[in-house]
């Protein structure tokens, strides 16, 4: 009885002495476990933590039990557990970054553009959307493989490099022209930036997550790692069954017709509102027709 008085005690006096800048810093705690423990999920990083939990176990065995050489081994190992741990959990860490590095606060301030100029990038940005709408339809008749890249606010430089610049209007016959299975940059991915066939034959990333079905080849596996490190929209066309795909954030949507390829683009892409200033309406269950991989 006398425990549970003195329990209840100290929770009365930890109310009184609690403040605002108590909860805020409780919320915001909070907030970074569960996107850390979010962003680790289903990740090879899982395993590591169940493993970095046992050792913890381990050690504290160890000191209960008076294992005084197992103890003192792994003093030596925590006392560089943060470095490697920035090691071990690298490519989470970046991507983590690169999510808080796309957050639009305050972008629409940093990188304005005049009205003109905005209706123009629309114009063009529609032109392109367009043309890899009829020639992904093309490809899909002819099952003909196809891997194209939009990039959107992170800079995909690095993947650039790996190619051969273009810099051309988007048209059907030019991207065509690159996807033509004798051409040299066939087998790379197209990137296309603020509407323009920016580079061709460009290698991406592949995926390293080990849920991607068996059913899938290395032009999916690409597509879905350019989504994971980045914010990129890619469109795939299978070169075996001709089936249009779209990986957006590491998720692949599959069965695209030309119509809800179109959709889904013109959802992903384009604003919000138009050049009116009417909201269109929203396209995004047209994404959502697609089998998920």
């Amino acid at each position: 009885m006398e425990f549970i008085t003195g329990l209840w005690d100290t929770f009365v006096a930890l109310v009184h002495t609690f403040k605002l800048s108590d909860a805020l810093d409780v919320l915001l705690v909070s907030f970074i476990i569960y996107n850390g423990i979010k962003l680790i999920r289903e990740t090879r990083a899982e395993q590591l933590v169940k493993g970095i939990i046992i050792l913890m176990g381990v050690y504290v065995a160890s000191v209960v039990i008076h294992l005084n050489m197992m103890k003192t081994l792994l003093d030596y190992f925590f006392n560089f557990t943060i470095i490697a741990l920035l090691v071990i959990f690298q490519p989470e860490i970046r991507r983590a970054l690169e999510q808080i590095g796309r957050s639009k606060i305050g972008s629409k301030y940093w990188f304005q553009i005049s009205s003109e100029e905005a209706e123009k990038v629309l114009q063009q940005k529609r032109k392109c959307i367009n043309a890899v709408v009829e020639a992904a339809g093309k490809f899909q008749k002819s099952k003909t493989g196809a891997l194209m890249v939009f990039e959107m606010q992170t800079k995909l430089g690095d993947i650039i490099d790996t190619g051969t610049i273009v810099n051309a209007e988007p048209s059907v016959p030019i991207i065509g022209n690159i996807f033509w299975n004798k051409a040299p940059l066939h087998d790379g991915a197209m990137v296309i930036r603020d509407g323009m066939i920016y580079a061709a034959g460009c290698i991406l990333p592949l995926t390293k997550s080990d849920k991607v079905s068996i059913d899938l080849g290395t032009r999916h596996r690409a597509a879905i790692g350019m989504s994971e490190n980045s914010d990129a929209i890619v469109v795939v066309v299978s070169e075996e069954t001709g089936q249009i795909s779209i990986a957006v954030n590491g998720v692949l949507t599959r069965n695209y017709t030309r119509e809800t390829l179109q959709s889904a683009l013109e959802a992903l892409l384009l604003p919000e509102e138009n050049a009116n200033g009417e909201k269109r309406a929203s396209r995004i269950p047209s994404i959502r027709r697609g089998r998920k991989s």
